[in-house]
């Protein structure tokens, strides 16, 4: 007789997450978020339509290769500048992780931002956590459908409209405004605005803390960049426990902790973790836990700051806010400090120096060199001007490095604003200046010269090329 086979058995290899409602919350870091979410959106949405010199003041003009930032004409080959702006941003981060924790991902990340906007959105359609928890659960009704359709409505509305100003940094705003109203936007323009509206949309309204946990890189090597005395959100547990609910006078006050166990700090965190439990990866530092637990401290009259930004060895130590601030200048800070002044001072002054025009030389490859009039030997090249300022330039152009070297012709230039040419020059050398420097390749210079022109003083940039002397 067979032995009836056992029901297999089943494991998920990830744990299904709950769905974070979370509390809505007022107090001094709150404040302070929503300021910088109003920052950072008008910058965003109010720099594409900002004019400067008759024209969009930020623009990145894919298509003309030209990037305009206020008053910078930047090409193509300042690419170096972009590579700055990375190590800038960069550092900047490791210094500010390092002193104070996650402030990037608590107040300035896009992600938090745009999430923090959109629950608001929410809360004005469904209201607070308890009546969200109640609407979900609730089977569909008219009211439902309402409260929810408009919260998408907004929503929808709302990551189109940042679609929309993203291209607007690439395609000039006003421009881009015309084309969607006729429905005249090509297709590029169109997929964009598309695909980074659906990205907040999805971001922002659904995915939440999901792309801080699992998305996000930074989430998972910050703890390289803390240590003991960085400044991050704490519990006090030596305060705090044993925590449990207190009588409405106050009994047994002296036999338990401060903490009362009323589990505000878990239902306003927006990663839905609980800070009592220590530190976690999880957590973006917003504060809104500390906002939660101080109001609930002063409804008690009981001191504020059982969970507060302070440091671990602060926390340890009993360290005051001096003895804390005295810690942040140690070796880490300082490294970080003084390479990202080093990056910044290097720009800085790089810019304020910069050659308001550039140029390019390249060797015209369908004829290395020839012989023309007198005996002279001749090179073609290609030269590529590009007026870095935003007026009219001249410039004249002349080339030394070979006995009697000189062009074929007199050449000067003229070039509009932040305009780019490509001009063909021929150089001469005389025979007796070929004889002097043998056959072979040789260095040669060229020198544009900027000629002054009202406030413009004159200006000189000096490439290097090759003239070709046959045997």
């Amino acid at each position: 007789m067979s032995t009836p086979a056992l029901p297999a058995a089943t494991a998920s290899l990830y744990a299904a997450d709950k769905r974070i409602y979370a509390r809505a919350v007022q107090g001094l870091f709150q404040r302070w978020r929503w300021a910088v979410v109003a920052l950072t959106q008008l910058v965003f949405y109010g720099l594409p339509w900002l004019a400067w010199n008759g024209r969009q003041a930020v623009l990145f003009d894919l298509e003309a290769r030209r990037f305009y930032v206020f008053g910078l004409v930047l090409y193509p080959q300042d690419f170096i500048y972009l590579t700055a702006l990375l190590l800038i941003s960069a550092y900047a981060l490791f210094l500010f992780t390092a002193v104070a924790g996650r402030l990037w991902c608590g107040y300035a990340c896009p992600q938090t931002v745009y999430s923090e906007i959109f629950m608001a959105i929410e809360r004005r359609f469904e209201g607070d956590r308890n009546a969200r928890m109640k609407l979900d659960a609730a089977p569909w009704s008219a009211d439902k459908l309402l409260r929810k359709g408009g919260k998408h409505a907004a929503w929808i509305a709302l990551a189109l409209w940042t679609g929309f100003t993203f291209v607007g940094y690439f395609t000039p705003v006003r421009e881009l405004g015309a084309a969607a109203l006729a429905l005249n936007l090509s297709g590029w323009e169109t997929f964009w605005t598309f695909f980074y509206g659906f990205a907040t949309y999805g971001n922002a309204g659904f995915m939440r803390e999901q792309v801080c946990k699992y998305m996000c890189p930074y989430a998972r090597f910050q703890s390289a960049m803390f240590d003991r005395d960085t400044l991050i959100i704490t519990y006090d547990s030596q305060r705090g426990e044993p925590r449990g609910p207190r009588g409405r006078k106050g009994e047994d006050a002296a036999a338990q902790g401060a903490c009362v166990d009323c589990g505000l700090c878990v239902q306003v965190c927006p990663t839905g973790i609980d800070i009592r439990k220590g530190l976690q990866y999880e957590c973006i530092g917003c504060a809104a836990c500390v906002d939660a637990c101080d109001s609930m401290m002063t409804r008690l009259r009981l001191p504020t700051g059982l969970v507060r930004y302070d440091t671990l060895n602060g926390l340890a130590q009993h360290l005051g806010p001096a003895q804390r601030l005295r810690r942040v200048l140690r070796p880490r800070v300082l490294v970080y400090g003084a390479v990202l002044l080093a990056i910044v001072t290097a720009v800085g002054t790089s810019l304020a120096l910069r050659t308001p025009f550039k140029a390019d030389i390249v060797r015209d490859r369908a004829t290395l060199a020839r012989l023309v009039d007198d005996g002279q030997i001749e090179n073609v090249y290609r030269l590529q001007l590009m007026n870095a300022t935003e007026r009219e330039q001249r410039y004249t152009v002349r080339a030394d490095g070979l006995p009697g070297l000189a062009l074929a012709a007199p050449v000067e230039l003229r070039l509009g604003p932040a305009q780019a040419r490509w001009v063909t020059l021929a150089l001469r050398v005389p025979p007796e200046g070929a004889g002097a420097a043998g056959p072979g390749a040789h260095e040669i210079h060229f020198e544009l010269r900027r000629m002054a022109d009202g406030d413009d003083a004159p200006r000189t940039l000096r490439e290097k090329s090759t003239f070709v002397v046959p045997r």
